[in-house]
């Protein structure tokens, strides 16, 4: 009898133990705002490095730019040349030379070009004329030249096209941001938004340093006649300038490109957010990231901050902590390059 008894106590408490144990097992960690954040963003990652429709526009258009670019800028020179010659050019630099009070020539990478078209008015009676017309353009080789689109980044419009051009070079700064014009559209006044346009533009730089600079001197010539371009509009066929503006359209597409790439991954974030809010429980998060492809694990999560780094590994901490020291200013090439590298690395864990 007390045999069996001790047996039964012995099984009791084995089954008691298991069933604890399983219990223990099935414990289900709450998604606190930490968590919700660490998922969202690497499912926002993720995201950028789907192969979509929207990014292979946005990498086809890009990789056009340089030669586009570089084709109306053979035209405007051609155009240009024709009007102010080499000759015209040399003499005009021997007289400012030679006198003080002559300033005539400079270089110049904008120009206003025109040809005699058509237009249609309306007479007293509102019957349809059709009248000769100049028709004239503004057409600016500039890295913030304008761009013939209908976005609205107001004043801060002539930044899209550097923006997009150079993303990947601004996103690998730090406080830098190629896309922040996109995800704060509409709030100029927004401190935050300035922070990171200020620190983009100081990166790209202006006619004295930087991409700006680089870019600028390749497309300039030297014109002669007054500062400002508008009064020196010249002559074009219809043929040619219908090229430039096609150029410049080809830019506004670019833009718009980068543009729908970017919104429809803030798209998918709003609803993304909203989902990882109204869950209770950290593997629910999971799920969901695992259902869009980012295949992660609550592991993962919990072990790492809100960056999405691992920082209980003794390993990652001691390269991290040893990162902390001798440093050197590192060039631009070497910075693009270690980002380049990060976001492969990024992928390759999510895939």
């Amino acid at each position: 009898m007390r045999i069996h008894l001790t047996n039964y106590l012995i099984w009791d408490m084995l089954g008691y133990m298991q069933i604890k144990k399983e219990r223990g097992s099935m414990t289900r960690i709450r998604a606190n705002q930490e968590y919700r954040n660490k998922v969202g963003n690497r499912i926002k990652q993720h995201l950028f490095q789907e192969d979509t429709h929207e990014k292979q526009t946005y990498d086809n258009l890009k990789a056009d730019q340089i030669q586009l670019n570089d084709d109306a800028w053979k035209m405007a020179e051609k155009i240009v040349r024709r009007h102010y010659t080499e000759d015209d050019v040399e003499k005009a630099y021997y007289l400012q030379n030679k006198f003080e009070n002559v300033s005539t020539i400079a270089k110049d990478s904008c120009f206003h070009f025109h040809y005699m078209g058509e237009k249609e008015t309306r007479d007293y009676d509102n019957n349809l004329k059709i009248e000769e017309a100049t028709i004239e353009k503004h057409f600016d080789f500039r890295l913030t030249g304008d761009i013939d689109t209908n976005n609205n980044y107001s004043n801060s419009r002539e930044y899209s096209y550097g923006y997009a051009l150079f993303r990947d070079e601004l996103n690998a700064q730090e406080n830098c941001n190629a896309d922040i014009l996109i995800e704060q559209e509409g709030k100029d006044n927004n401190p935050h938004r300035t922070k990171y346009t200020d620190n983009n533009n100081k990166y790209l730089g202006n006619d004295d340093s930087g991409y700006a600079k680089q870019w600028n001197e390749k497309y300039q010539l030297d014109l002669i006649g007054r500062d400002y371009c508008r009064d020196r509009s010249i002559a074009c066929t219809k043929d040619e300038f219908m090229f430039l503006v096609n150029w410049k359209q080809q830019k506004a597409q670019f833009v718009m490109a980068h543009e729908n790439w970017i919104k429809s991954v803030l798209n998918q974030m709003k609803e993304i957010k909203i989902g990882l809010k109204g869950y209770k429980y950290l593997d629910e998060c999971i799920e969901l990231a695992n259902e869009l492809g980012c295949n992660i694990t609550d592991a993962e999560i919990v072990r790492t901050n809100s960056t999405g780094l691992t920082i209980y590994n003794p390993k990652n901490l001691a390269d991290r902590i040893k990162g902390m020291k001798n440093k050197k200013e590192k060039t631009r090439a070497e910075k693009v390059a270690e980002r380049i590298l990060y976001e492969k690395q990024q992928a390759e864990s999510i895939n």
